[in-house]
């Protein structure tokens, strides 16, 4: 008879790649004289996660793991067992055999968990490890989302909406009391939390004639949830209103708010804004993660010639530096990377911010308060007295601090600001439209960095493919394509929610000011005037999505949708 010999723990850990030899000598050491197991002093040091320690366990102990959406599942499967138990221990039934059932479970050694399970459905469980990821897709596909889930607890489908909710008609203290529901915190709490999971931007909760939807903006499109029911709109909108600080009791004008909320991750802060409709109000969260660490001014995507250029700007003595696109395209990411990258403690920094989105060390940073009458041409005023030796506008919005900003540039300010433009050369048309000098925009701006954000190709079902040929054309000859040159684009996934794309990188258009460039710009120039007098290695921000194309970053589809109405 022979016996098998089971792994040590660290040993299988270090197999999976989850540690190295070093990270385990180190915790076999500081568990000598301590009454801990190994996996609570690995965890401790922060070499593995919880999952991982888990899936090592289950694997010490024979527990198979399994991926649940590679299984065929049959109807009748998924109705052994409630949503409730599915969403309260995180399990998902497999399959059935006589009088033993399958399940996939994040943790296999909950035994509540089990004995919950066996009573349910009165068979005798047989355990595989499944991976959190995975078991969330195959959930949220036989099950509906954790929202869904609760939405329809709390709101089941066979009952009827009360007219008496239509609109969100309460009463300030019935409001109140609808938002204080311990159900209705866990679900608003819920939204939030999977919006964070997910990588969301922004969260929307639109109302509509008969249900309010729910929406998360990830990768910079919008993406619909499980809708709530009408008669459920008054207290999440309550809630959520709780939570910014905002008055409850006035729904006809629009309000600003800003929540502050523990995520798995840290603390996020989610900015607030409800606008009223004619089915009730509207609101929008946008999410910002101050736990996320800064992007790299090298990670943010640009080639080696927009890099090098942005990089000799940086570090001029004085002058105008303009990041220009629409909301939601990363300037400020790109404001915050270049200040990351020239900052020393021998140089102030000073930044007037709508809002704050990241706190930067070493660098002050002051937040608009209209409400207070700080704005950014009175903060940015009183910042030139402080003696600065960077300024960074958040953005220029009028006549007044684009003025101060210019002039700031003009008396030995290295000056960063934004400008909502489509392009590079746009910047200076705009500018000039604003009513800034022509001699003073010449004298004072160095460069301008035009971007948008494209979504990149899933890696995990990345293909090659042949495009539309009406795309290929559509680039109106912009670049010169091999007939060989391979295309990608993604097939769809559990890892990118079956869109084929994942994360977002920038494409770029740099402009450098030139000497033979300043003269022109007092003469008031049009965009076409500015680009024939650019310098000879400037590129449209087309072609820079393209080069990314054909390194297989992201698609065709995708910078053409991006790139629409550009005449290049």
């Amino acid at each position: 008879m022979t016996t098998v010999q089971t792994k040590r723990l660290g040993e299988l850990l270090c197999e999976k790649s989850y540690l190295d030899e070093s990270q385990l000598d180190h915790a076999l050491s500081e568990q000598k004289g301590l009454r801990l197991c190994l996996g609570q002093i690995l965890l401790n040091l922060g070499y593995i996660t919880p999952v991982q320690l888990t899936e090592a366990l289950a694997l010490q102990a024979g527990i198979e793991r399994i991926d649940p959406t590679q299984v065929s599942i049959e109807p009748a499967i998924v109705s052994q067992i409630p949503a409730e138990l599915v969403s309260k221990y995180n399990v998902f039934p497999l399959w059935q055999r006589n009088s033993h059932l399958a399940v996939a479970m994040v943790d296999p050694f909950d035994s509540q968990a089990l004995e919950d399970l066996r009573v349910v459905t009165g068979c005798s469980i047989r355990r595989y490890f499944g991976h959190p990821h995975l078991m969330e897709q195959a959930i949220s596909k036989f099950y509906g989302s954790h929202v869904a889930r609760m939405l329809e607890n709390l709101a089941p489908k066979d009952q009827a909406d009360d007219a008496s909710y239509e609109n969100g008609e309460y009463s300030p203290a019935k409001l109140h009391e609808l938002a204080r529901e311990p159900s209705l915190v866990n679900l608003v709490n819920l939204i939030l939390y999977e919006a964070i999971d997910a990588r969301a931007s922004d969260v929307h909760i639109e109302p509509f004639e008969h249900q309010l939807k729910i929406k998360y903006r990830i990768d910079g499109m919008l993406l619909e949830k499980s809708p709530s029911p009408k008669r459920l709109q008054a207290a999440i909108v309550s809630r959520i209103k709780i939570m910014a600080g905002m008055n409850i009791a006035e729904r006809f004008i629009p309000q600003d708010g800003h929540i502050e909320f523990s995520g798995h991750s840290g603390k996020i802060d989610i900015r607030v804004s409800t606008v009223p409709t004619i089915f009730g109000e509207s609101i929008t969260m946008r999410i910002l993660d101050r736990s996320a660490s800064l992007i790299r001014l090298e990670e943010l995507g640009m080639n080696e010639r927009v890099l090098r250029g942005f990089k000799q700007s940086l570090h001029k003595s004085h002058g105008l530096l303009l990041v220009t696109g629409p909301t939601g395209s990363g300037k400020t990411t790109t404001l915050y990377a270049a200040l990351n990258k020239i900052y020393t403690p021998s140089q102030k920094i000073i930044t007037i911010e709508d809002p704050v989105e990241y706190q930067l060390d070493g660098i002050i940073q002051m937040p608009v308060n209209p409400k207070r009458g700080l704005t950014f041409a009175t903060g940015l005023r009183h910042i030139v007295r402080q003696d600065p030796d960077i300024i960074m506008v958040g953005e220029i919005r009028d006549r007044e601090t684009a003025d101060i900003a210019i002039r700031s540039a003009l008396t030995g300010h290295l000056v960063f600001s934004t400008l909502h433009t489509n392009d590079a050369p746009g910047a200076i048309t705009r500018l000039l439209d604003m009513g800034v000098e022509p001699f003073l925009l010449a004298s004072s701006l160095e460069v301008v960095l035009a971007q948008r954000l494209v979504r990149r190709i899933c890696q995990s079902c990345k293909e090659a493919y042949h495009p539309n040929e009406n795309l290929l054309r559509s680039l109106n000859g912009t670049i010169q394509v091999a007939a060989d040159q391979p295309f990608y684009h993604g097939r769809g996934c559990a890892e990118c929610m079956n869109s084929g794309m994942r994360g977002r990188i920038g494409i770029f258009e740099l402009l450098r000011i030139t000497d033979e460039m300043r003269p022109l710009i007092t003469n008031r120039p049009t965009t076409d005037q500015i680009l024939k007098a650019a310098p000879g290695d400037h590129a449209a921000m087309r072609i820079d999505g393209i080069e990314k194309i054909l390194k297989g970053t992201t698609s065709l589809e995708e910078v053409v949708r991006v790139t629409q109405g550009f005449d290049e």
